[in-house]
């Protein structure tokens, strides 16, 4: 196809877009009804469900904030403060995991016990390390008490896996 029929097939196509955007009924204006934070469970089912969301959302919560501590010890060490640089490397290893257990979790991956079992022992790992400096230290405070609650999240989750209703 030359230049000249692409370009008068995209005007086309452009048109047609616009168009369709003038045509709208007011119907089509109104705004979606608002999505409530946390769904009440109305069944056993649904509480499982409540349990996975939850834990998801502690999980990536901890991986945010791991990996804002990671880049926080990234500097002390660049700064001579070399003690930091296994918390670094900690911090930068949690956030990885949590992130991939938010995200197995959050679609009631069948994989969720392992998952869940491997960000428990990362935070608790994690959290323990920063707790060396959270007296000192306000980032490293947020990330160990993030950890502790991911943790958590994570052990409990454990109890309504498949594998924990065999």
């Amino acid at each position: 196809m030359s230049i000249t029929k692409r370009i008068g097939v995209l005007g086309l196509m452009a048109a047609a877009l616009v168009v369709a955007g003038r045509y709208t009924t007011a119907e089509d204006k109104k705004p979606a009804p608002p999505v409530e934070a946390k769904a009440q469970p109305a069944s056993a089912g649904d509480t499982k469900m409540t349990h996975f969301m939850d834990c998801a959302k502690e999980c990536d919560d901890c991986a945010r904030t791991c990996n804002g501590c990671a880049a926080h010890c990234t500097k002390m060490v660049a700064e001579g403060k070399k003690d930091h640089l296994e918390t670094v490397r900690l911090c930068a290893d949690c956030a990885t995991i949590c992130a991939s257990a938010s995200a197995v979790v959050s679609k009631f991956g069948p994989c969720s016990d392992l998952i869940c079992a491997a960000c428990a022992d990362a935070c608790k790992r994690c959290g323990d390390a920063c707790e060396k400096h959270a007296a000192h230290d306000e980032i490293m405070k947020k990330c160990h008490d993030e950890c502790v609650k991911c943790e958590k999240a994570c052990r409990e989750m454990l109890k309504h896996t498949a594998k924990a209703e065999r």
